[in-house]
């Protein structure tokens, strides 16, 4: 029998969850054993899993989970160094140059474990079967403005929480956007789920936003067009060939651009297209500045989704679903093509 432990998620300000109540009953229906850490901060209450059938777990005690089972979570694992025995399911940022990446796959080298990146969780075609991406797009722009509204003021974004829903979070930009004229907005990779997120939140505020991807980004740069507008929304992943769309010397030059909503937030990537800061923001300080006159203030949260955690919780679980219910074949499909990213992935890894 597949036992699938959905842990509770021990990151600061992380709400999200990838597994409902309705979709652990139809796993359990179908065979599966599931198990649900406590939370004292999950957006689905553990009441719904309970009332599910699901089998309750203190909060953070996978490690102590049968060998057998399969962690399930979305955030990072607490850097304490310990092996990794377990199979986990969860976003592990160590498969695109990450230099912290290279430490969490030396923990599974220890613990003989294994990462099934939820990244790299794909079709026959390459295209990934579940992501967040609509929603870290929506909320990274909301961030940005929020970010860029402070900047008016003479201040750096201030200390920012979840929002029980979509229509409150806009009444708060709505709120902070009175008074000031409206931002011009550049997004890249705006044909994508992130990019269409992003500019859903710009609609939604009433912002007519340029729209950029592949076609006007092909050769290379420099982007000057960028430096034109208020806020660029970087909704591209870093990879390979990524061109870099703010180098450093741009914060020297004459420019409108003010804020960087730096929405795939790959810092410690050797790819990352923004390569003005060199490490994430969080919930407690949304925004660093890294100029001064005129100043630029970089939005990088690298959770963004969490800021509607309920909506954007039952968006991935729903997507992600089919592919749980094939878990009993981990060598194969979507789970065999994530190992073998793994494997590949650990042949540089020495412990």
């Amino acid at each position: 029998m597949t036992h699938l432990w959905v842990r509770a998620e021990q990151r600061p300000f992380e709400e999200r969850v990838g597994l409902t109540p309705e979709g652990a009953a139809e796993l359990m229906a179908a065979g599966f054993q599931v198990t649900v850490e406590d939370s004292t901060s999950r957006a689905i209450g553990i009441d719904g899993y309970r009332a599910a059938g699901c089998a309750i777990a203190p909060e953070g005690s996978w490690p102590n989970a049968p060998e057998d089972a399969i962690i399930f979570g979305l955030k990072e694992l607490p850097e304490d160094g310990t092996p990794l025995k377990h199979r986990h399911i969860m976003f592990g940022h160590a498969f695109k140059g990450q230099h912290s990446g290279q430490v969490l796959l030396r923990r599974f080298s220890e613990g003989g474990g294994a990462l099934y990146d939820l990244e790299y969780l794909v079709d026959e075609q390459g295209r990934r079967v579940a992501a967040f991406g609509y929603w870290a797009g929506y909320a990274g722009a909301a961030m940005a403005v929020k970010s860029w509204t402070a900047q008016q003021s003479g201040a750096i974004c201030t200390p920012v929480s979840t929002y029980e829903g979509k229509q409150a979070l806009l009444d708060d930009l709505q709120n902070d956007l009175s008074g000031h004229s409206s931002p011009s907005a550049i997004i890249i990779g705006a044909l994508g789920r992130v990019g269409t997120g992003a500019a859903d939140l710009c609609t939604d505020l009433g912002l007519t936003p340029t729209r950029w991807d592949i076609e006007e980004t092909s050769k290379g740069g420099p982007f000057p067009e960028i430096l034109g507008h208020d806020i660029f929304l970087n909704c591209i992943f870093a990879r390979p060939g990524t061109p870099v769309f703010v180098p450093r010397t741009a914060l020297d030059q004459p420019r409108n651009l003010t804020v960087i909503g730096d929405v795939a937030c790959d810092p410690d990537s050797d790819y990352n297209p923004v390569p003005v800061y060199d490490a994430a923001t969080d919930w407690a300080a949304p925004a660093v500045r890294v100029h001064d006159t005129p100043p630029m203030d970089v939005m990088a949260i690298d959770n963004l989704p969490s800021l509607l955690p309920a909506e954007s919780s039952q968006d991935f679980a729903a997507l992600l679903l089919p592919s749980l219910r094939t878990l009993g074949s981990l060598d194969a499909g979507v789970w065999g093509r994530a190992r073998d990213t793994f494997d590949f992935a650990m042949k540089g890894i020495s412990t």
